[in-house]
């Protein structure tokens, strides 16, 4: 398996693994994927990456910008999904911790993640590479008729952004 820069050539795969994770009910709040045009204009492009092996894109993970005001610009939040057919399988891990080197590389001193209550393996696989629950937001959204909790995640860096007294 290779973690590689996300390209626009790879957008097939991702969209159609965002829609895997979008089918599940517990990985978005997103009814269908966006164009191309959407995504790329909204996500950083020097955090974006794909798990690859044999020429078949098996996930991604990309950040996205908290805020466009200037003191929140080492902050992010991750966008993380596994295809379908493989999952549990490790991918998951091996790439979120690319993407947590890329970040810092890119001067992102803090990741947060929004994930689903009822999305266990996914807030495990967060913990699993550092991040902690800091919040807890209840019948936040409603969803296809049913309310939705969630859990906040973060991530902080302790290469980027730490002070030292």
């Amino acid at each position: 398996m290779q973690i590689l820069p996300l390209l626009p050539s790879h957008w097939p795969d991702v969209k159609r693994i965002f829609e895997e994770g979008i089918a599940t009910g517990l990985a978005s709040l997103e009814t269908s994927a966006p164009t191309w045009e959407f995504w790329d204009k909204h996500h950083d492009p020097r955090c974006r990456i794909v798990a690859v092996e044999r020429e078949e894109v098996m996930g991604w993970a990309a950040l996205t910008p908290v805020s466009h005001r200037c003191v929140y610009g080492g902050v992010s939040e991750v966008s993380i999904y596994i295809g379908e057919a493989h999952r549990g399988r490790g991918i998951g891990k091996k790439l979120f911790q690319a993407l947590i080197d890329t970040s810092e590389e890119a001067g992102f001193w803090t990741l947060e993640s929004i994930v689903f209550q009822d999305n266990v393996p996914s807030i495990k696989l967060h913990e699993a590479v550092g991040f902690r629950q800091v919040g807890y937001r209840e019948k936040i959204a409603e969803f296809k008729g049913k309310w939705i909790n969630t859990v906040l995640l973060e991530r902080r860096s302790k290469a980027v952004g730490v002070v030292n007294r």
